[in-house]
């Protein structure tokens, strides 16, 4: 089991004169410099594998990189070595333009664990800005790294980190005539991809639970198209119901108690909402219409999905509550796959115009749409916690018109540090969905 022992700030009561701007990273602005970051190589005590202490260090540095708001100073330039609870030459510092300055130690502790402490240091206002201390086993190192950077990111930003965090998308590989569809998870930074499924049975469109113990998701199994549910833990797969009808595109609610779903039912795809404790289901929608992409709102009231009600596929909003129903986009094109942000301010979206797929933002009212992205094919957006970025998939034409390539790939809000995430070699990723933060 993680564990964090220490999440304090610790204050030095070093006098120094003159005021200063307190250090923040402006991560609305696309256009910011990036904050010059050095780290430190770390301490060690006690029976500690070397390259688990690299490792941590490295992956830190490649956490914070990723987001295009840092600079990593290189390692050939530090001025000196500081031993913990010792204070930085800060001018030594400065002269190599560093504005944040880390330090940590890694000890091996009773019972197969680490003990990670780690300072920041704010260079020019010459203080300490955070201090934390985390213990996990061994095996589990990697995630100090996530949480370190984390930490870092979030005194930094204000905002919520995202490294410790996992995506679980559909992994694609064979020939383009045979494709095989498998559920897969991996870190955020595309480490220790593993497979959830086997490979007989087509899957796709996968979410996790909000307590990260399940993951719902679409199963051909028996070429009979259900909605599933995997326990995590254990592995278990079992159908959600019996519903009378092709089900698809499932989505938990942020309590974590029903899930919404697609059901076709006489010809007809509306949405419905399934109480996990009493079973029951629940229409949403009526009409004679195609519904489908459900995704709710984080305060669980209100639930955006797609529509062709208008005769062209646009994005709606259900209140879940009064039942009233409102369009929200009327731009060119068709909209589909809503996703809202998890702080309620933003609605991601997959909009195709002029044989062309977009990835974009707006807010829930439909206004201030913001492209991020554009292709030839691109879909499935999903929201990191803290929603400053967008993980979505993008399928490339090749150049002999036949074979298909997947990259799964991440934006920031601002539309700027597009960057792929990396997969095994012969491995398409489609349909990715950022997990909340690990338990």
């Amino acid at each position: 089991m993680f564990k964090r022992v220490l999440s304090v700030l610790i204050c030095l009561f070093v006098a120094f004169s003159g005021a200063r701007a307190d250090l923040k990273v402006d991560i609305i602005a696309g256009a910011a410099e990036p904050i010059s970051i050095a780290v430190q190589k770390f301490e060690t005590a006690g029976d500690v594998r070397s390259k688990d202490a690299a490792m941590i260090r490295e992956v830190v540095e490649a956490d914070l990189k990723r987001t295009g708001l840092f600079h990593i100073v290189n390692h050939n330039a530090f001025p000196e070595f500081v031993k913990m609870n010792a204070l930085p030459n800060f001018k030594s510092w400065q002269a190599i333009k560093t504005q944040v300055f880390v330090q940590a130690k890694l000890s091996a502790e009773a019972g197969g664990q680490y003990k990670l402490e780690f300072y920041v240091w704010d260079v020019n206002g010459r203080e300490q800005i955070e201090a934390q201390s985390l213990v996990a086993s061994k095996k589990s190192a990697r995630r100090l790294a996530h949480i370190m950077a984390d930490a870092i990111y979030e005194r930094l930003t204000g905002e919520l980190g995202y490294f410790d965090t996992q995506i679980v998308f559909i992994a694609e590989t064979g020939p383009v005539h045979k494709r095989v569809k498998r559920l897969a998870i991996m870190d955020q930074d595309g480490y220790g991809m593993r497979y959830l499924s086997d490979k007989d049975t087509f899957v796709m469109s996968p979410h996790f639970s909000p307590n990260m113990q399940s993951i719902v998701f679409l199963s051909y199994y028996n070429d009979d198209p259900m909605v599933w549910s995997l326990d995590l833990d254990t592995g278990e797969q079992r159908r959600l119901g019996q519903f009378g009808g092709m089900n698809f595109a499932p989505r938990f609610s942020p309590d974590g108690t029903k899930i919404a779903l697609s059901l076709v039912k006489n010809g007809i795809t509306h949405i419905y909402e399934y109480n996990i404790e009493t079973k029951e289901l629940r229409q949403l929608t009526f009409g004679i219409s195609i519904n489908t992409s459900p995704s709710y709102s984080p305060d669980g009231k209100k639930m955006a999905f797609n529509s062709d009600r208008s005769g062209r596929q646009q994005i709606h909003v259900l209140d879940l509550e009064t039942g009233e129903q409102s369009r929200i986009t009327y731009g060119a094109g068709r909209y589909a796959t809503p996703a809202w942000s998890p702080d309620g301010q933003f609605i991601a979206f997959t909009k195709i115009a002029d044989d062309t797929f977009y990835v974009g933002i707006m807010n829930p009212q439909g206004r201030n749409e913001k492209i991020l992205a554009g292709g030839w094919f691109m879909e499935a957006p999903s929201w990191a916690p803290g929603s400053r970025r967008v993980v979505y998939y993008e399928t490339e034409k090749a150049l002999d018109g036949i074979e298909r390539i997947s990259h799964i790939r991440s934006v920031d809000i601002t539309g700027q540090n597009i960057y792929d995430i990396e997969l095994p070699e012969n491995v398409n990723g489609l349909e990715p969905t950022w997990s909340p933060r690990l338990p």
